[in-house]
């Protein structure tokens, strides 16, 4: 692999961390855009365990002290944070696909490169083998 995709991830004291080319394209991208960050941002608070503790404690004050009869109101509520949850998994789940074609795209460049690369190589070694062997023989011929 090139010396890139070997540093992947690994840190360098002057320049900080290192990441994949197509990492830091994604974040780029992503940060470029107002609707993206909200939504990251969203999904992050969403799939972390503040959100269940702050939804268990609302939801207690809810059925205890906002309502004589909760039920109905807080069905409705709950259901529609559902929705809007449900679209943000997806969105995370459209980002995350997104994230690895950019990945695999990139892979895919690099890997047909170093074949290239490797092909050329080997027809230039096959070239000087060749050229080797026909000097040797040549040399031990006229002995």
């Amino acid at each position: 692999m090139t010396d890139r995709a070997d540093n992947a991830g690994k840190t360098d004291d002057a320049a900080g961390p290192q990441h994949h080319p197509a990492v830091v394209e994604h974040v780029a991208k992503r940060a470029a855009s107002v609707q993206l960050r909200i939504a990251d941002t969203i999904t992050k608070f969403a799939g972390s365990m503040w959100f269940v503790y702050i939804h268990a404690v609302g939801f207690a004050a809810w059925m205890l002290f906002v309502e004589s009869s909760p039920w109905p109101t807080l069905t409705l509520v709950v259901s529609l944070e559902a929705i809007f949850l449900s679209t943000f998994v997806m969105i995370g789940q459209n980002r995350a696909a997104e994230f690895q074609q950019i990945k695999a795209d990139h892979d895919f460049v690099e890997q047909e490169l170093e074949l290239k690369t490797n092909t050329e190589l080997t027809r230039e070694i096959h070239a000087m083998t060749a050229e080797l062997h026909s000097r040797l023989v040549k040399a031990s011929g006229q002995s």
